[in-house]
């Protein structure tokens, strides 16, 4: 009788455990329901509708199904191809600018007082949430054939000036460098912070050890800040497949689409041409790119991060 009646009690005790359980799992979903509804409305359906759109002619005037017949145009346009090497590159070039210059600047900073690290922090950050038009101007400026400041400095050492927006050669480069300052505020930030994380008894065992400055930073700095360089990595890679604003401001694509990424031809497929099904079939394989790049940084970068 006694083992009947703990079994009658236990499974009491478990329907008040499990109905107080979905009592506060309500009340989550509950509180989480404005930003579910946000999140499907403005991500998911869009993410949906354009794949659909994809496959479509859709224009102002169409709107017939043609199945595969976008992804199969693109794969013969010289022009996206070309966007879509100009994309890759402006990604091979500022990831790695941005991890590097990052650390190198938060290993330095973050040697000093914490007046002057904080001081540095807030100047590298600036540009982060500083207006883009604002700081695409003061560039726009800086790189104008007539009057900028830059061709103004060179010509000062007797270098010829140059039409750095107008010129294939170099507006590639251009925006790299712009896209390179806007992007290595947040990683700054959080490489001191994750520094500041690093056990102290680990940087002064391995200096008794006799392991020099740079020994300690590649065995014992680097491998605990590896999930901060995974995060960096991901997230700046993301960022620099979606650069769309810089282009459009000081270039607009050209000269010849040199400048022209995958992100600016959908703009202009889409609200230029009006070629809608065009351009989401453009974002579809963007997507799908970013996500296999990103899966592989993940594989790479996460063997060595131990959370």
């Amino acid at each position: 009788m006694g083992n009947i009646n703990d079994t009658k009690v236990n499974i009491r005790n478990k329907k008040r455990i499990s109905k107080k359980n979905l009592k506060e799992w309500g009340y989550a979903y509950l509180f989480l329901l404005p930003m579910l509804v946000f999140f499907i409305t403005f991500v998911v359906y869009p993410m949906i509708k354009g794949v659909y759109i994809s496959f479509f002619d859709y224009s102002l005037r169409n709107f017939k199904f043609i199945g595969l017949e976008n992804y199969k145009s693109l794969a013969h346009d010289k022009i996206f191809l070309k966007s879509l090497g100009n994309t890759l590159l402006i990604v091979l070039a500022n990831v790695p600018l941005v991890m590097l210059v990052s650390l190198f600047v938060s290993v330095v900073i973050y040697k000093k007082s914490p007046k002057i690290r904080s001081f540095f922090r807030g100047v590298f950050y600036l540009p982060t949430v500083a207006s883009v038009v604002s700081i695409t101007v003061v560039w726009g400026w800086i790189f104008h054939p007539s009057y900028g400041i830059l061709n103004y400095l060179i010509s000062k050492i007797g270098v010829e000036p140059k039409g750095w927006l107008g010129d294939p050669k170099y507006a590639l480069i251009c925006i790299i460098i712009v896209l390179v300052t806007l992007s290595v505020g947040q990683p700054i930030i959080l490489y001191v912070a994750a520094l500041g994380n690093v056990p102290t008894s680990y940087l002064e065992a391995a200096e008794v050890d006799g392991a020099t400055p740079f020994e300690i930073f590649r065995k014992v700095t680097w491998p605990l800040l590896m999930p901060t360089t995974l995060y960096i990595v991901i997230i700046t890679t993301i960022n620099s497949f979606q650069c769309f604003s810089i282009i459009q401001l000081l270039t607009s694509g050209g000269p010849a689409y040199s400048t022209s990424t995958i992100m600016y031809m959908v703009y202009e497929r889409a609200f230029t041409l009006n070629k809608y099904g065009l351009a989401s079939a453009m974002g579809v394989i963007l997507a799908i790119i970013i996500m296999i790049i990103s899966v592989v940084q993940f594989k790479f970068f996460g063997e060595e991060v131990d959370y």
